[in-house]
C-alpha cells in the first residue's frame, strides 16, 4: 500500500471515530499532497512516496518553527495544537535516526567519499537525500555536516 493510500485509509478511519483533530491534520497532509500534484502534473506522472515523506518532514519542520515562535510568544495553547498535529504526521514517517546515528552516517560517508571540505557539502547532502529520505532530520544533517566537513 503506498504511503498515500495509507494516508487517505487513516483519514476515513479518523472520520468514521469523529476525531477532529487527526481529520483537520490529514486534510492539511492531503491537501499539501495534491498542491504538489499540480505542481509536478506534466512533468512526473505521481508522486513517489520519497516525495511524500520529503513533503512530511517540510510539514513536521513547519510545525516545529511555530513552536519556537509561539514560545517566545508565551502562547502555550497554540503550541499544544502543533505538537498534536506533528504526531499525527510522525506516524506516517519512518523512526528518525537519532544524533549519534546520524553522525555516524555523515562521518562514514565524508570518508567513503573523501569528501575533504565545505565545497562537498552538496555532493553529501545529496547522496543523505538519496539514502535516508524521511528517515534522517535534514536540518540536523546539515549542521553536524559543516562541522565535520569544517574541520
Amino acid at each position: 500500500m503506498s504511503l498515500k493510500d495509507k494516508i487517505e485509509t487513516h483519514y476515513k478511519n479518523s472520520i468514521k471515530e469523529k476525531d477532529s483533530n487527526s481529520i483537520n491534520t490529514l486534510r492539511l497532509i492531503k491537501s499539501a499532497i495534491k498542491d504538489k500534484e499540480i505542481l509536478l502534473r506534466g512533468k512526473q506522472d505521481a508522486l513517489k512516496d520519497s516525495d511524500i515523506l520529503s513533503l512530511l518532514q517540510s510539514l513536521v519542520k513547519q510545525r516545529k518553527d511555530s513552536i519556537e515562535a509561539f514560545k517566545k510568544a508565551n502562547r502555550n495553547d497554540l503550541i499544544e495544537n502543533e505538537l498534536n498535529e506533528i504526531k499525527i504526521i510522525e506516524i506516517f514517517l519512518p523512526k528518525q535516526l537519532d544524533e549519534n546515528e546520524t553522525t555516524l552516517i555523515i562521518k562514514d560517508l565524508i570518508k567513503e567519499n573523501n569528501f575533504t571540505s565545505l565545497k562537498d557539502m552538496g555532493a553529501l547532502m545529496k547522496i543523505i537525500k538519496e539514502k535516508y529520505t524521511g528517515k534522517i532530520d535534514m536540518g540536523l544533517v546539515g549542521k553536524i555536516a559543516k562541522t565535520s566537513l569544517g574541520n
